[in-house]
C-alpha cells in the first residue's frame, strides 16, 4: 500500500480503505452487499501463533456484535464479533490448512468470513483506522 493508504501506530498498521469494530475485527466492502472480515493486525499481534480458526457456519446469520468465530493461538482463544448483521456466504478455506495466514497477512490473504450485509450504511458507521486507534488501541495499550 502507498502512503497514506495506512495509518501506522505502534507497530501496527491499519488499512484505511475499511471499518473497523471496536472488538478488533475489520471489514472491507469487497462487491456490492458481500464484505470480507478479518481481524486487526494489533489483534494477531497480541494473539501471536495462530494455529486454528472455528467460522460460523457458512449460510448462518449474524447479528451485530454476535460471535462470527473463534481463533485459537499458542497463546489465547479469541473471539471475531460480526461487525454488522448478515448471512455467512464464505469461509477462507486456506486457513484450515494455514491459520498462520492470519498472522502474515490480517488484511489480504487472512480474511476470515466473506458476510452478505443487510445494511450496506451499516459498515460506514464503524470506526475509520483514526477512530479505531484513538478509541480503542490508545486506550487498551495504556
Amino acid at each position: 500500500m502507498t502512503v497514506g493508504e495506512t495509518l501506522e501506530y505502534g507497530g501496527y498498521v491499519f488499512p484505511r480503505d475499511r471499518r473497523y469494530h471496536e472488538k478488533h475485527a475489520w471489514i472491507k466492502v469487497v462487491e456490492g452487499k458481500r464484505a470480507r472480515v478479518g481481524i486487526t493486525d494489533y489483534a494477531q499481534k497480541k494473539l501471536k501463533s495462530i494455529v486454528f480458526v472455528e467460522p460460523a457456519e457458512v449460510g448462518s446469520r449474524v447479528e451485530a456484535g454476535e460471535l462470527l468465530a473463534t481463533v485459537e493461538s499458542i497463546k489465547a482463544v479469541g473471539e471475531v464479533y460480526a461487525p454488522v448483521s448478515g448471512r455467512v456466504v464464505a469461509y477462507n478455506e486456506k486457513l484450515d490448512d494455514d491459520p498462520g495466514l492470519i498472522n502474515r497477512d490480517p488484511y489480504g490473504e487472512g480474511w476470515i468470513v466473506e458476510v452478505e450485509v443487510d445494511d450496506p450504511s451499516a459498515v460506514e458507521k464503524l470506526l475509520t483506522a483514526e477512530e479505531y486507534v484513538e478509541r480503542v488501541v490508545k486506550r487498551e495499550e495504556g
